[in-house]
């Protein structure tokens, strides 16, 4: 009999785990020795449960820092090690690969075919290049204008299971009562708010098998809401990637977004009018290069904002969307956007930086004056909190989806920036959805 190959699989607390579920839980040609963690704070030094993990792992799977990552290889005799989190710039994951070469184990990356699972019900993939492009408000106008035609909608979100994994299994949100129930982080809160608003019911987890057989019993169409620039985990009959002018060429040297750049059917290149112009043409050109099939839709980010005269001609602190900025790279969003549109004067929130914040700016330079929306345990909510209430200003302005009010006690008013896809064309999108919904009548009735 074979003797199991040791893997240990590197991750962020979400494609790593699908990974497993997918394709080690039952196969007895591998034995997962363990995880690693990082990018997301606080996600280390917990165990994958048996629960998750079944009945060859009756102790379920540790989860170690990434940073150990040579140390565990060589003690607990790792053979191959599989990398499973996005948005790593191609040279980071060489950089990466060569660490694990270096030991003397294999490195790995699986691929679509290893990881999808193939739904009952027509799937509508929306994935990105980077994280930030624009997929949460594209998944809504999918959902909103599907609903519109009289078709049940379900959204099923890119994990991001944080807490206790146990309880984190398979989600179902409906309500701003679900998200308080299960203790959901600012940026699950990102994800899920404007959907709820909606009407929109939303699935995640860490179950993604599970999740999509429930989902399937009350939607005519998923909506896979991808995130970060991952690819789908479920086998779409419409793939849609979002493309970002504001950092052009990114789409062929991000993974695994550029994988998405060439999958997808259609390509959105987002916020044009906020864009030059060459920018919006040199993703034209680079996808004509590498995906000359696709159909490319112009699109642009529409910003409204729920009071201007509490922005203009003020001081004010502006608040962004969390992995936009860290991970995703960005130095500035819609907050940053309307804060300009209004002529207020933005102020510095540096001086006032506590705790595991003040670290995020250390590890993320580029944040500069703008303050990311940190919230992913009750401690870094309070910091958080803190900031805003010492910082000096009139105004806060929150480019975060969702409704800071609802889970801070500020100081001074907060005034949100919320904003929505607009095609800067003819209905091509839904043109081209109504299509593959139409050429699947028994998945969808």
């Amino acid at each position: 009999m074979t003797v199991p190959i040791r893997v240990l699989i590197m991750g962020a607390a979400g494609r790593d785990f699908h990974n497993f579920n997918v394709t080690f839980r039952n196969n007895h040609h591998y034995t997962v020795i363990c995880f690693t963690a990082a990018q997301i704070s606080g996600i280390a030094n917990r165990t994958y449960p048996r629960v998750l993990a079944g009945k060859r792992y009756p102790k379920g799977i540790p989860i170690y820092p990434e940073t150990e990552l040579e140390t565990l290889i060589k003690t607990k005799k790792i053979q191959q090690v599989v990398l499973a989190y996005s948005d790593l710039p191609h040279t980071e994951v060489m950089h990466k690969a060569s660490r694990v070469l270096a030991t003397g184990a294999d490195f790995v990356l699986l691929g679509p075919d290893a990881t999808m699972l193939t739904s009952k019900k027509p799937v509508i993939a929306v994935t990105a290049v980077r994280t930030g492009a624009g997929k949460s408000q594209t998944t809504r106008f999918i959902c909103r204008a599907l609903r519109k035609r009289g078709f049940r909608v379900v959204a099923i979100r890119h994990p991001m299971p944080y807490g206790n994994l146990e309880d984190q299994i398979m989600q179902r949100f409906t309500g701003y009562d679900d998200l308080d129930e299960q203790n959901t982080t600012i940026e699950e809160r990102e994800e899920y708010e404007p959907l709820i608003d909606e009407g929109i019911i939303v699935y995640a987890g860490v179950d993604y098998e599970k999740i999509l057989r429930s989902a399937e019993k009350e939607a005519d169409v998923i909506v896979w809401d991808g995130g970060n620039n991952d690819f789908p985990f479920y086998r779409p009959d419409l793939h849609i990637v979002i493309c970002d002018p504001h950092r052009p060429g990114h789409e062929l040297l991000y993974h695994p977004g550029e994988t998405n750049f060439r999958m997808a059917n259609i390509a959105i290149i987002n916020k044009e009018k906020s864009a030059k112009h060459e920018n919006v043409e040199i993703i034209k050109q680079n996808l004509k290069a590498v995906n000359p099939k696709a159909l490319v839709i112009d699109a642009d980010s529409l910003i409204s904002v729920s009071d201007p005269n509490e922005i203009r001609h003020r001081k004010v602190l502006v608040v962004e969307d969390g992995p936009t900025l860290t991970h995703g790279g960005m130095a500035f969003g819609a907050g940053t956007l309307a804060a300009k549109q209004y002529r207020g004067t933005i102020v510095d929130p540096r001086p006032h930086l506590t705790g595991s914040i003040k670290e995020i700016y250390n590890n993320y330079p580029h944040l500069g004056m703008i303050l990311p929306a940190m919230g992913y345990s009750k401690e870094q909510l309070k910091e958080l909190e803190t900031i805003i209430n010492n910082t000096p200003c009139d105004a806060v302005v929150a480019g975060t989806p969702i409704d800071l009010r609802r889970v801070l006690k500020t100081n001074k008013p907060i005034v949100r920036v919320r904003y929505e896809l607009v095609e800067l064309g003819h209905n091509a999108l839904m043109t081209q959805i109504m299509k593959v919904v139409k050429k699947n009548p028994l998945k969808t009735r």
